[in-house]
């Protein structure tokens, strides 16, 4: 563990793959780089999860329309109903009338690079 963030082996071999075999490892510059990327992925995850959660009112681990609705509504109220509907349905990427938090994440992650 390191500052709190566990890498994976996948991880670790990726990071150490990288680096120029003719050199004795990672420059601290590289080292608190890869760190920084790391955490900033681990908090950005977080405030998706914080955001769901609020949206979430019935702790049920997944959102419905009225959910959606609800949210929307306190949070833009000018904005129309058919808006809320179509973002509702392109985040419920399977199709069963509940956004799960994968789903949430992807939508909310939808068009960024990876962090």
């Amino acid at each position: 563990m390191l500052f709190g963030y566990k890498p994976s082996k996948i991880e670790a071999d990726s990071v150490m793959s990288s680096v120029n075999p003719s050199t004795s490892g990672l420059s601290l510059e590289e080292f608190i780089n890869i760190v920084r990327k790391k955490k900033e992925a681990q908090l950005y995850r977080n405030e998706i999860r914080h955001i769901f959660t609020a949206f979430d009112v019935h702790y049920r681990g997944y959102l419905t329309l009225e959910d959606f609705k609800k949210a929307f509504r306190q949070v833009a109220p000018k904005l129309p109903e058919r808006t809320v509907v179509e973002v509702f349905r392109e985040a419920d990427r399977d199709s069963d009338g509940h956004v799960s938090f994968r789903d949430f994440e992807y939508a909310m992650n939808y068009g960024q690079s990876e962090p």
